[in-house]
């Protein structure tokens, strides 16, 4: 076996005419050690538990302001109401109260919501967790690492599709697609009479002849059931909705429901989100370890829409026409609308350039661009309204057989936020003012999310995990530390100062796996503290590899040469198992979800940050025990 020759340089050592072996330059030295402080700052703010808390929101600029929801808030606090309170504090358009412990959280809820009367004054009241990180760690950009529901817990919605009104929309649209079908075919049915009843539409006619003809021409709405009737002299057409049709509905409400709560999800930056439908017409939705769970709340729980419509003319028919107030003026406007939120493509909250205020840039997809312009190029100097649709949530107790009941119900709000003159035509880009910035950032979120198919409102809200998270977190550390100590103990027993170096390495891995988590706001889960104890494995394992390739050495070089040819040899195994076992982690990382991809995050991050403690730091610690020394053995 031939010896590394003086002038060589090898891998990872610096030696030969460069000088001695087993020693770094250094900026080699303070390039390592640069990288375990940063590290350690990062991982510092992980020290640091959050309190339980309230967070109190005004939904919109016209309900409270943070100022008078925290001088309500302080007067509770002093005629005793609400006790156990370390901190009222506003943040930003928030205000936040911290309390002392879980159960005091869920007692000031209660306390909170029925002073402020949280329904009526537009105020969103959340459970959450207010961290405790230093000013001057958070100023550095440290945050402390994200639990998932099963560790730290988190906000769990519960939500109801309201599948009636969802059906009673659908059924309204048909029963105006088939009136404009009949005017447009020159069918005359008897006029002035309410054809909607429940989830039917009756048709009347004065004759059979006119009904066998309103038949054919409405042959395009086979979906839904045809009973032909009469009464009292008079011939009609009833169009229902089948159990099957019902059922198809139902799941194409759900489905597209789901897609816009994920994409709102997304919206609000929550790491591994589940949201996933329960029964026929629920959606259940958990938020690992969120911090402003107000806003999500809020956003969960507001459903808003825009319709495009021209303003009506003298001659349109009146039951085609809608008003509204606009800037103090009663603007009347088509039913009919050209697009809506259901046509936007992408939105985008920003500034007008020469006012200032919030708009909305808004691009149509393809077939909303081409109906946009299609209407528009033909009605050049008349006016166009945008209205905004928004459905408001409320719930109230009711006296059901002599209990107390809470009953959830949906009010709509209309309102124009612009009547403009077309001025040309527009194609797929153009943009919405009127707003104010809330109302903006909200709008252009919710458009970008795509529009609910039916509304929904939460019926279920709480803090998930605190007895569960904390069994499961002392279960899955206590495994981290036991096996970290028995192999820490193993180490400096059997490598002796080795094993000191390789302990060191091993302690930093673990810090510097924690702060690169923290630092790209990855989710640790259960599944992710088995990755964290498989790699306490593996980075002990390129250890033992490293020292064990020393001891063959030393049968036929010197301590120096041994040590130098003992990392650069076991260097290739190292790496080689190290990259396909990121290989695997980064394939499970992308078809993977839940608790396997938490496992996948943890197991990528931990292999890179166990290559360099095992390899680079415990080098960069021999070296300094052992380089420039003249040893003539080496206990090992």
């Amino acid at each position: 076996m031939n010896d590394y020759q003086s002038g060589n340089t090898p891998l990872l050592g610096v030696g030969g005419s460069n000088g001695p072996i087993n020693s770094f330059r250094s900026w080699q030295y303070i390039l390592i050690f640069s990288v375990l402080i940063l590290g350690s700052i990062y991982a510092a703010p992980n020290l640091f538990q959050p309190d339980p808390a309230l967070e109190v929101r005004a939904v919109s600029s016209g309900s409270l302001g943070p100022r008078v929801i925290k001088s309500s808030l302080e007067d509770l606090l002093e005629s005793g109401q609400i006790s156990d309170v370390k901190k009222i504090e506003v943040t930003g358009d928030s205000v936040v109260i911290r309390m002392n412990d879980n159960e005091s959280q869920l007692r000031a809820k209660d306390v909170v919501e029925n002073s402020l009367n949280a329904l009526e004054q537009n105020v969103v009241i959340a459970l959450a967790r207010a961290r405790t990180t230093p000013d001057w760690l958070s100023s550095l950009g440290g945050v402390p690492m994200n639990l998932g529901l099963d560790l730290f817990g988190g906000a769990h919605f519960l939500l109801q599709v309201n599948m009636d009104d969802y059906l009673d929309g659908v059924v309204s649209s048909a029963s105006e697609a088939m009136r404009d079908a009949l005017i447009e075919k020159r069918i005359r049915f008897i006029p002035g009479r309410d054809w909607l009843s429940g989830k039917t539409i009756s048709i009347p006619f004065r004759s059979e002849e006119l009904r066998e003809s309103a038949i054919e021409a409405l042959t395009d709405f086979s979906e839904y059931s045809l009973e032909e009737q009469e009464r009292s002299g008079e011939y009609y057409l009833v169009y229902g909705l089948t159990e099957d049709r019902i059922a198809e509905l139902e799941d194409r409400a759900i489905d597209q429901n789901l897609t816009s709560l994920r994409n709102r999800v997304n919206e609000l930056g929550v790491s591994e989100p589940q949201v996933q439908r329960l029964g026929r017409s629920r959606i259940v939705v958990d938020l690992p370890g969120i911090q402003d769970s107000a806003r999500a709340k809020e956003i969960l729980n507001k459903f808003a829409n825009l319709e495009f419509r021209l303003e009506a003319l003298p001659n349109s028919r009146r039951s085609q026409i809608e008003s509204y107030d606009y800037e103090g003026v009663r603007r009347e406007i088509l039913s009919r609308n050209i697009v809506t939120g259901n046509n936007v493509q992408d939105a985008q909250q920003a500034y007008d350039p020469e006012t200032g205020q919030p708009q909305v840039n808004i691009q149509l997809d393809n077939d909303g661009g081409r109906r946009m312009n299609a209407v528009t190029k033909d009605n050049v100097g008349r006016s166009m309204a945008i209205l905004f649709i928004e459905q408001k949530p409320r719930v109230r107790k009711k006296n059901v057989q002599g209990n107390i009941v809470e009953e959830f119900y949906s009010v709509e709000e209309k309102r124009l936020i612009s009547v403009a003159t077309i001025q040309s035509a527009l194609g797929f880009n153009f943009r919405i003012t009127g707003l104010d910035l809330r109302e903006a950032q909200d709008l252009a979120l919710l458009l970008r999310a795509g529009a609910l198919a039916a509304p929904m409102y939460i019926v279920e809200e709480r803090t998930v995990g605190a007895q569960l998270g904390d069994e499961n977190i002392r279960s899955g550390w206590y495994s981290v530390v036991g096996g970290f100590l028995c192999v820490l103990l193993f180490m400096v027993f059997y490598y002796k100062w080795f094993g000191l170096a390789a302990n060191f390495a091993l302690t930093m891995n673990l810090v510097l796996l924690v702060s690169i988590m923290s630092v790209l706001g990855a989710t640790l889960t259960l599944p992710g503290i088995a990755g964290i104890v498989l790699t306490v494995g593996m980075a002990v394992d390129a250890n033992v590899l490293i020292f064990s390739r020393i001891r063959e050495e030393l049968k036929d070089r010197s301590p120096q040469k041994a040590i130098q040819a003992g990392f650069d040899r076991a260097l290739l195994t190292i790496t080689d198992a190290n990259v396909t076992t990121f290989f695997v982690a980064i394939i499970l990382l992308s078809i993977g979800s839940g608790p396997v991809k938490g496992f996948a995050v943890t197991l990528a991050v931990g292999i890179v940050t166990s290559m360099f403690s095992s390899i680079l730091v415990t080098r960069a610690l021999v070296n300094l025990i052992y380089g420039n020394r003249n040893l003539q053995a080496l206990t090992i």
